[in-house]
């Protein structure tokens, strides 16, 4: 059961009725973490949606922007975003197997994708200045600097909803992953 209250959908008015059509329309309906999150800020709302659109905009694939919201929300334990970021890795392409890889900083096979989420591993789990090899070693299995700054947005970008949801306790609408 989430913590915080939500208005129903029918309910929202003003900015957060506006963002809710956009979001229902786009993806068939309102996920229950976009819900909470406009109920109590709808400008919160749109400014995630526009991080998210800013992410999708740049030169990653939409297979390394699941693989960096998996690994974060992973590491962080956001339940919630790992089941939704593993629908849509699924509709990216990843398989399952990949995707629990992923989870579980395990070798997929996929020598760039695994050097993606080292990366994106030492990034979330160390303090302070990240390791020159650390970098080095994303670079050098193929991310550009234009890359490197693409996935620091989409980890802030996962880290703002793992946060919501893990305040929130956000009730699953997704299938939850084992």
């Amino acid at each position: 059961m989430s913590r915080l209250s939500t208005i129903r959908l029918e309910d929202a008015t003003g900015l957060a009725a506006e963002v809710f059509a956009k979001i229902k329309k786009a993806a068939g309906k309102v996920p229950n973490a976009y819900l909470t999150l406009g109920t109590h800020s709808p400008e919160a709302l749109s400014a995630a949606l526009a991080f998210d659109a800013a992410v999708a905009a740049g030169t990653l694939g939409k297979a390394d922007i699941e693989v960096v919201k998996l690994a974060v929300s992973e590491h962080v334990g956001c339940d919630y975003c790992v089941a939704a970021h593993s629908l849509m890795g699924k509709l990216a392409g990843l398989s399952s197997d990949e995707m629990k890889q992923v989870r579980s900083g395990t070798a997929t096979g996929d020598a760039k994708r695994d050097a993606l989420v080292t990366y994106v591993r030492i990034l979330v789990g160390t303090r302070g200045t990240v390791p020159e090899a650390a970098v080095d070693a994303v670079r050098a299995a193929g991310y550009t600097d234009r890359q490197l700054m693409e996935i620091n947005l989409a980890i802030a970008s996962i880290t703002f909803t793992n946060l919501v949801n893990r305040v929130n306790d956000t009730t699953l609408d997704f299938p939850a992953v084992q």
